[in-house]
């Protein structure tokens, strides 16, 4: 049975970011990625396309992830809809260990195809929250990828 493939708004203002995580993921087929590439705009793109979960990066112009983030979780249309910021600022380890920040996940830039598909699976399966952490077979392998792309 076809399930319906997840809501996906992807906020960054790199265009060619967006294009190709976007490609990516709807190659998989599991997934409707919508990108914006303006932070003024996330929040009436979320109100149109009503995600599932939203991928914010962080460090943008005009508007910050924190500003948008905030704007999302403010809209009573947008309740329920995850927050995962998506941010070069910090590393790998960083984002394990600050996994979430006023309750929405981090996941740190650049992040491979695999494991951000492992992380939306979870996030999406489970619905968690960022109060919940990862799952610990999954933070062990991060930490283990993490540890040796750094070794």
């Amino acid at each position: 049975m076809n399930r319906p493939a997840h809501r996906i708004l992807l906020v960054d203002d790199e265009p060619l970011a967006t294009k190709a995580i976007k490609l990516q993921l709807e190659r998989k087929g599991r997934f409707v990625v919508r990108d914006e590439n303006d932070s003024s705009l996330a929040l009436k793109a979320a109100l149109e396309f009503k995600p599932e979960l939203i991928l914010l990066d962080v460090d943008m112009p005009g508007m910050d992830g924190a500003d948008v983030a905030r704007q999302i979780k403010k809209s009573k249309a947008l309740e329920g809809v995850q927050v995962v910021f998506l941010t070069s600022l910090i590393t790998r380890n960083e984002a394990l260990l600050e996994n979430c920040t006023d309750h929405f996940h981090v996941i740190a830039k650049p992040v491979p195809m695999a494991i951000l598909l492992s992380i939306l699976d979870w996030l999406l399966r489970s619905g968690a929250g960022a109060a919940d952490t990862l799952p610990p077979s999954l933070v062990a392998f991060l930490r283990a990828r993490t540890t040796a792309t750094h070794s």
